[in-house]
C-alpha cells in the first residue's frame, strides 16, 4: 500500500471558494476510488489560498477483483427435451457477451439455473490513477471560473503547479498545459521558490519549513493566536481584547497562508459613529478585527492579519491606519450628513425605490406595514399599537442614507440610530433597528414586542406578496429569499410566544395589496402549506420526533405554539407501551371507517357487550378531552385518550364490525368514526406507529 499526494497549486483562490473546493475534492476522489474498486485509508484535505490538496492513506497496489454471479433462466427452460438451448438460454448468453457452454447449471432454492460466473482481475492502482485525477482537477466547480491564455479548461484561478505523488513515484497528470511533478512552492513573500515533495507523510511538515500552514484548522488556530498576541503586545490599545467574529476568522483563514497580526488605532473621534458602522468598516472592506475593553465597549483599536512577515511593524501598522482612517472618514461624513434628515421627512422620496417590479415602492409597502402591524399589535399587545405604527411608517426611511448606500448591511441599524437623533420614542428606534433579525438561521430574534411585531409584518408582506403574483419558489430558485423569511416568522412566532392565526394573516397581508395579487383561498393555502414545509424541515433539524410532527401537523397547522405543543405532548406520551397499541388500532380503524358518514350512535342497537363498554368509555373520554383539549393541556387529553386502548381491543376481540344487519353495520361504523374524530382532535396517532 501506498500513500497519494495530489496538489493543485494556482494562483490566489478567492477565500469563499477553498472550503467548497476541497469538500468536492475529498467527495469526488471517494466516489471515484468507489467506483473503480479502488481499497484506500483515511481521506484528508488541506488548502490555501494558493493550493488545494488531496492526501489519501493506504491506497492498495490495485483493484480488487470482481467476482460475479448472475443468474439466467432456469434449467427447464433453458434445454429443450433434446438437451438443446433454447432462445431463453441463448438470449441470455448473448446479453452477457458469452457463449451457452461458458454458463453453468447450479442448485438454488428455488431449483436448477443456469448462471454465469465471471471473474475480472483488477488492475495496477498507478495505471489508474492518471485518468482519475485528471478528472478530479477538471470536475471540480466553482462559483466562477476563468480561462488563461490559450487553455480551453477552465478554474477558478490560472493553475501554476501540480503535483502529483503515489508514494514517491510521479504520476502523470496534464492540466491546461501544466505537467504534473514532485515540485511544489513555499509561501510567495517569506519563502519564494520550488522544492521536492518527498512523499505524502513529508508534506505538511515539508510545506510548514517554506513558511506554509497547509492545515487549515491549524492556520485557523495560529489567526486566533496572531490577533490576539497583537493586541495583548500593543501599547497603544491596553486593557483591551479582540471582538472575534467567527465568519470574518474563517475568511481571513483562507486569505492568507502563514498570518501575522499587528495592530493599530485610530482616531477616537470616530467612536461617536454607531459600533455597528466602525465593526462594518472593519469588516467588510479591510477585513480587521476591532478591539473592545472588558465591557465589550468598542476601543479605538484594531487588528489586521497579514500574509508577510513585518519587518518594520511601525511602518506596516501606519499603513494599515491610513487605509482605514480613510473609509471612517467616510462613514463619519455620511453619518453626519445622514443625521441632518429626519427621517420622517423622508417618506415620499421612498416612492423612487421599487420593493418589487409589480408589488409597487417602498412608500406603498410601508403603507401596508402600518396596517399590518395595526392588526398584529391588537392581537399581540394593544398598548404598543401606535409605537408600532409609529415604526412601521418610518422603518424603511434609511434606504435613502448614504451609509446605508455605502454599507446595505447597515439598514435597520442605521434607521434605528437615525430615529434616535430625531427624538423618536425609544421603542420605536429599537423596532426599527431589530426588525430585519433573525438575519440568518440561529440568529438573535427581535428583543422587543414592537421589534417582532415589525419583523413579522414587513416578512409577511414580502411572502404573500411575491406569491400573490406568482413568484414562488421552485427547487432550485429563491430569488426573494422567502424560504429564508419563512424560518425567520416561524423563529419570531416561536421565539416571542405568539399564538396566533397564520391562516387569518396570510389572508388579510393578502387583502392589504388589493387587485395587485390573487387574494384567492387558493394563494393563502399554498402560502400556508408553504410555511408548514418550512416548519416541518426546521423541526426535523432541530431534531424533533418526526412521526409526532407528521402527526400534528397531517391535522391542524395554524397556530405554530399550538403546533409545538401537540408535538410535544406526542413526543412525551408515545414512550408508553399502551400508546402504541393503540396508535396501531386507531389506523385500523382510519382504514375501516373510510368515507363513512358519521349519522350518530344508537346505543339500542348494540348486540355485544363491548359495544356498550367502548361507547361507555368513550363518552367519559370525550367529555374530559374536549375540556382538556380545549384548555390546550395536551398531554392531560392523550393521558385520558389512552384510557380508550383495553375498551377498543375488546371491541376488535369481540365485535364483527362488518354485521349482516345493515343498520347494526351503520352504528358500529359510527361508533368507529366517533372515536377517530375525537383522536384527531389533537392528531393522526396513526403516523407514530413503529414500523
Amino acid at each position: 500500500m501506498r500513500d497519494l499526494l495530489f496538489e493543485i497549486g494556482t494562483e490566489e483562490i478567492p477565500a469563499s471558494f477553498l472550503k467548497p473546493a476541497l469538500q468536492q475534492l475529498s467527495e469526488k476522489f471517494t466516489l471515484k476510488a468507489s467506483e473503480l474498486k479502488i481499497p484506500h485509508g483515511a481521506v484528508k484535505v488541506m488548502g490555501t489560498p494558493r493550493r488545494l490538496a488531496l492526501l489519501v492513506c493506504d491506497i492498495g497496489e490495485k483493484q480488487k477483483d470482481i467476482r460475479e454471479e448472475l443468474s439466467g433462466p432456469s434449467k427447464k427452460a433453458s434445454f429443450d427435451s433434446e438437451g438443446k438451448p433454447t432462445r431463453a438460454a441463448e438470449g441470455f448468453a448473448r446479453s452477457k457477451g458469452v457463449q451457452v457452454s461458458d454458463l453453468k447449471i447450479v442448485d438454488t432454492p428455488k431449483g436448477e439455473y443456469l448462471m454465469l460466473v465471471r471473474e475480472t482481475k483488477g488492475q495496477g492502482t498507478a495505471s489508474l490513477l492518471p485518468v482519475l485525477l485528471h478528472e478530479l482537477i477538471s470536475e471540480l466547480s466553482f462559483a466562477k471560473s476563468m480561462k488563461w491564455g490559450s487553455n480551453h479548461h477552465s478554474f477558478a484561478r490560472p493553475v501554476q503547479w501540480i503535483v502529483a505523488l503515489f508514494g514517491e513515484e510521479i504520476i502523470q497528470v496534464n492540466f491546461g498545459g501544466i505537467e504534473s511533478s514532485d515540485l511544489s512552492r513555499g509561501h510567495r513573500f517569506n519563502a519564494d521558490s520550488q522544492f521536492a515533495i518527498k512523499n505524502c507523510g513529508c508534506y505538511e511538515d515539508q510545506l510548514a519549513h517554506m513558511q506554509i500552514i497547509v492545515d487549515p484548522e491549524k492556520r485557523r488556530e495560529k489567526v486566533i493566536d496572531e490577533i490576539k498576541k497583537a493586541v495583548a503586545g500593543s501599547k497603544d490599545v491596553t486593557h483591551g481584547e479582540v471582538l472575534l467574529d467567527n465568519d470574518l476568522v474563517d475568511t481571513v483563514t483562507n486569505l492568507v497562508e502563514t498570518p501575522y497580526g499587528i495592530c493599530g488605532t485610530f482616531d477616537e473621534k470616530f467612536l461617536q459613529l454607531p459600533p455597528e458602522v466602525l465593526i462594518t468598516s472593519m469588516r467588510e472592506h479591510q477585513k480587521y478585527f476591532p478591539v473592545v475593553d472588558n465591557s465589550g465597549k468598542l476601543l479605538a483599536g484594531f487588528v489586521a492579519v497579514n500574509n508577510t512577515s513585518v519587518n518594520d511593524t511601525e511602518v506596516t501598522r501606519k499603513g494599515h491606519q491610513r487605509v482605514l482612517r480613510a473609509r471612517l472618514e467616510d462613514a463619519l461624513f455620511f453619518f453626519n450628513s445622514d443625521k441632518k434628515i429626519r427621517l420622517d421627512s423622508s417618506l415620499d422620496k421612498l416612492q423612487g425605490i421599487i420593493f418589487q417590479a409589480k408589488l409597487g415602492s417602498m412608500h406603498e409597502k410601508s403603507e401596508r406595514l402600518v396596517k399590518l402591524v395595526h392588526i398584529l399589535a391588537e392581537q399581540i399587545d394593544p398598548l404598543s399599537v401606535d409605537n408600532c405604527c409609529r415604526a412601521a411608517r418610518l422603518c424603511k426611511s434609511d434606504l435613502l442614507s448614504d451609509m446605508v448606500g455605502e454599507f446595505p448591511g447597515l439598514q435597520g441599524v442605521m434607521g434605528g440610530a437615525y430615529a434616535v437623533g430625531d427624538g423618536e420614542k425609544d421603542e420605536v428606534a429599537i423596532a426599527i433597528a431589530e426588525h430585519y433579525m433573525p438575519k440568518r438561521a440561529g440568529a438573535d430574534i427581535p428583543s422587543t414586542d414592537v421589534g417582532a411585531i415589525l419583523g413579522l409584518a414587513d416578512r409577511l408582506d414580502t411572502l404573500v406578496g411575491n406569491f400573490g403574483i406568482g413568484q414562488v419558489p421552485s427547487g432550485t430558485a429563491d430569488q426573494y429569499g422567502l424560504r429564508r423569511i419563512s424560518l425567520a416568522i416561524l423563529h419570531i412566532i416561536e421565539g416571542r410566544e405568539y399564538r396566533l392565526s397564520l391562516k387569518e394573516l396570510i389572508h388579510k397581508a393578502l387583502a392589504l395589496y388589493g387587485d395587485k395579487v390573487d387574494g384567492s383561498a387558493d394563494t393563502v393555502d399554498t402560502v400556508l402549506q408553504f410555511i408548514k414545509r418550512r416548519f416541518i424541515n426546521d423541526c426535523a433539524g432541530r431534531g424533533f420526533d418526526v412521526s409526532a410532527v407528521d402527526g400534528v401537523v397531517s391535522v391542524t397547522f395554524d397556530d405554530v405554539i399550538d403546533s409545538l405543543e401537540r408535538i410535544k405532548a406526542f413526543t412525551a406520551i408515545r414512550k408508553e407501551p399502551s400508546f402504541k397499541v393503540l396508535a396501531a388500532s386507531y389506523k385500523r380503524i382510519k382504514n375501516i371507517i373510510k368515507d363513512n358518514d358519521n349519522t350518530g350512535v344508537e346505543s339500542g342497537l348494540f348486540e355485544e357487550d363491548a359495544e356498550t363498554k367502548l361507547y361507555t368509555r368513550f363518552n367519559d373520554v370525550q367529555v374530559r378531552m374536549e375540556k382538556f383539549i380545549a384548555e390546550k393541556e395536551y398531554s392531560e387529553a392523550l393521558e385520558t385518550m389512552l384510557e380508550m386502548k383495553e375498551p377498543v381491543d375488546l371491541f376488535f376481540d369481540d365485535v364483527m364490525v362488518m354485521a349482516e344487519n345493515s343498520a347494526v353495520r351503520k352504528n358500529r361504523l359510527n361508533l368507529l368514526t366517533a372515536i377517530g374524530d375525537l383522536i384527531l382532535q389533537i392528531g393522526d396517532i396513526s403516523k407514530m406507529q413503529e414500523n
